[in-house]
């Protein structure tokens, strides 16, 4: 493969933009909130591991 120009790299890339099929407003929102609601299921499940964990320890070293 030869070098690419800036300018004819750019046309290739405007050309492949166009070909992206991009998601609708709402399978953005859906894809969000589940990401917002794994989130906070998985931070309250590792708070909850810290706390198990962080009280094992006390009782060990105390």
């Amino acid at each position: 493969m030869g070098k690419t120009s800036p300018i004819q790299f750019f046309r290739q890339v405007k050309q492949e933009v166009k070909k992206v099929t991009w998601p609708t407003k709402k399978e953005v929102t859906q894809a969000t909130i589940m990401v917002i609601i794994i989130v906070a299921i998985a931070a309250t499940f590792f708070f909850g591991v810290d706390l198990v964990f962080g009280s094992i320890v006390s009782k060990i070293f105390k």
